[in-house]
């Protein structure tokens, strides 16, 4: 193994959330590497200033790590904290993701002062989410609900809730129990009813290409299980061509030794929805990942997919 870092920069967004990430890596790096100095390099990226439009409409998930991919490629940083369901399916040349840490809670979070779950909301209720995938699972369910676009950081979409612009809003459940706010939590959502993001709860790692020292200093972060699941989500998101203007979802889970990956696809308006769920040899990630795309097409998801503007 290289010889132990003795300074390593990290990259990461502004946000409270997203610098709870950042230092949580560098304790555990700390840890690690004790004589190491560990600092964090905070910037704002072009998906935390613009907020009156949604992700689809301005670019998609890229944009939450653009800037630190190019502090990245200038030297300026060694690695890069992302939440793993804001990274594309598909790496940019010259960069690489080298860890994911243990995953948190996945599931999707109903924020609500007055009532109990989705389905004890009133008709016309205003449901918040900056998610497609989300609201997509919510006009299915739930069609009589108003979904209205939700963007920001975690504190600025608590704040809109609590002074009254939406009657609920929908969060990960995992950044708000990274930031011990899991009292605002009314319900977590059951995993049948709103299928995470890929990688949702997962925290990955992020470097450029070829530093073969830093993926070895960074080797021990990495939780083998949920990085298998994660490969698996992210393998399957590649095959259907996944993107901000696509409501996909897919989650995967290691039982008794296989990978079971679950599916979804949806159209924008929810009306459509096609699930499929597969399941085969953990050690073959990205396998299971691409016979789960095949499936989910087989089940209309094709039809779906030719509908969407991506």
């Amino acid at each position: 193994m290289a010889a132990s870092p003795a300074r390593l920069v990290i990259a990461t967004r502004k946000s409270r959330l997203a610098l709870w990430q950042s230092e949580h890596v560098r304790t555990r790096l700390r840890t690690l590497y004790p004589d190491c100095q560990i600092d964090l390099l905070p910037m704002s990226t072009q998906g935390d200033q613009v907020l009156d439009r949604s992700l689809a409409a301005i670019g998609g998930k890229g944009l939450f790590i653009k800037e630190l991919e190019v502090a990245l490629e200038q030297g300026r940083a060694d690695l890069a904290v992302h939440s793993c369901k804001d990274m594309p399916a598909e790496m940019p040349p010259g960069f690489a993701l080298t860890a994911i840490l243990e995953r948190e809670d996945p599931r999707d979070a109903f924020v609500c002062a007055s009532h109990a779950d989705l389905a004890s909301l009133p008709a016309g209720a205003r449901v918040g989410t900056a998610s497609l995938r989300r609201e997509a699972q919510i006009r299915h369910r739930f069609p009589a609900l108003q979904v209205a676009s939700l963007r920001g950081n975690l504190d600025t979409r608590l704040g809109r809730l609590d002074r009254g612009e939406y009657d609920a809003i929908i969060l990960a459940a995992a950044g708000l129990n990274r930031l011990g706010l899991a009292q605002r939590v009314r319900a977590l959502i059951a995993l049948e009813d709103s299928l995470p993001a890929v990688g949702q709860g997962a925290l990955a790692i992020e470097i450029s290409a070829g530093r073969d020292d830093l993926a070895q200093w960074l080797a021990p972060l990495n939780h083998g299980p949920s990085a298998t699941c994660v490969r698996a989500e992210r393998a399957a998101s590649l095959s259907l061509g996944g993107s901000c203007q696509m409501p996909l979802a897919v989650h995967a889970v290691i039982q008794s030794g296989r990978l079971r990956v679950d599916g979804l696809v949806a159209s924008a308006d929810g009306r459509q929805l096609a699930r499929a769920r597969t399941d085969g040899d953990a050690d073959q990630p990205e396998v299971v990942g691409h016979a789960l795309a095949s499936a989910l097409r087989e089940h209309g998801a094709a039809a779906i997919l030719a509908t969407l503007a991506i």
